[in-house]
């Protein structure tokens, strides 16, 4: 299958139909180069807080409501959009206010499949910045759809950073990581996150970023990155793991293409056996002494 990875640029998006016409835009361009997943970044729904004027989209409260209220519209855009041209669409993640999580709201990925199916994974572990002072809040636990391109998990920005994240969703054939870093360094933290788990899961992981200003939004005013789909550096994947990147700052879709009969083969079969091997470390991960060599 063809993956697409998007680095996406915000704009400060005049109404719903430049949002609709926006989006129909860049599905369409992703399904007419053959990809069957498309892959969207952690918080570029907060393009969506322009709708409501300057005042809203820059007031780090007010935009958190604008782009919730919105969500139900958008999660109908993106499933109309995945049936008409056959893709699976993970969105753009939203926050979203649920109560079955409290009063503050989660930040909400949520997958879209041709035939209607509808997911929806909720970040995990908080940045500095989400917990003081956004108070954006976990949510539900981890998930793993079962789809007709294989068994999809997502873990959300900073998630990836967390090994025991994602051996929880181990079973994964693709473990999607949709971002939002405002500096290199935030990049690369990610990417060097999603590409250990890949190694270690024995995996394909594909990065999504935000790229570019966004300087009517506090929130998300200075964005770094760029699409990367990686796999394990083993048996039927490229040697540095890299499947297909793009060019950093640079919008636009990465497309890779991915054979998941290649993650079930170096998992059975692999020059090492990280995924299977994963136990060996119970027993030795104590709190290891101290030897003093002064």
């Amino acid at each position: 299958m063809k993956i697409a990875t998007a680095a996406y640029p915000l704009d400060p998006l005049p109404d719903w139909a430049a949002y609709k016409a926006k989006l129909t835009d860049w599905v369409q361009d992703a399904a007419g180069q053959g990809a069957e997943l498309l892959v969207f970044p952690e918080y570029a729904a907060l393009e969506l807080s322009m709708l409501a004027g300057p005042d809203a989209a820059g007031d780090l409260e007010r935009c958190l409501h604008v782009v919730s209220d919105l969500t139900s519209d958008v999660d109908d855009l993106h499933a109309d959009l995945a049936a008409k041209y056959g893709v699976h669409i993970l969105a753009a993640s939203a926050p979203v206010f649920d109560e079955a999580y409290g009063p503050r709201p989660v930040n909400r990925a949520r997958l879209f499949a041709p035939g209607g199916g509808r997911g929806a994974q909720d970040k995990q572990i908080m940045t500095r910045f989400e917990r003081t002072p956004w108070d954006v809040a976990p949510g539900g636990k981890l998930q793993i759809f079962d789809t007709s391109l294989g068994k999809i998990a997502i873990l959300i920005c900073y998630d990836s950073e967390f090994p025991l994240l994602a051996r929880a969703v181990s079973d994964a054939d693709l473990l999607l990581v949709p971002s939002c870093t405002e500096a290199l360094a935030g990049y690369s933290r990610v990417r060097i996150g999603a590409m250990a788990r890949a190694l270690e899961a024995q995996c394909v992981s594909v990065m999504s970023s935000i790229v570019g200003p966004a300087p009517w939004s506090p929130a998300v005013d200075e964005n770094v990155g760029m699409g990367g789909i990686f796999g394990p550096p083993d048996v039927g994947f490229p040697p540095t793991g890299v499947i297909a990147e793009g060019v950093l700052d640079q919008p636009g879709w990465t497309i890779g293409e991915v054979d998941l009969a290649k993650v079930a083969h170096v998992r059975a079969d692999g020059g090492v056996l990280n995924r299977s091997h994963w136990g060996d470390q119970t027993g030795r991960d104590a709190a290891p002494a101290v030897t003093s060599l002064r």
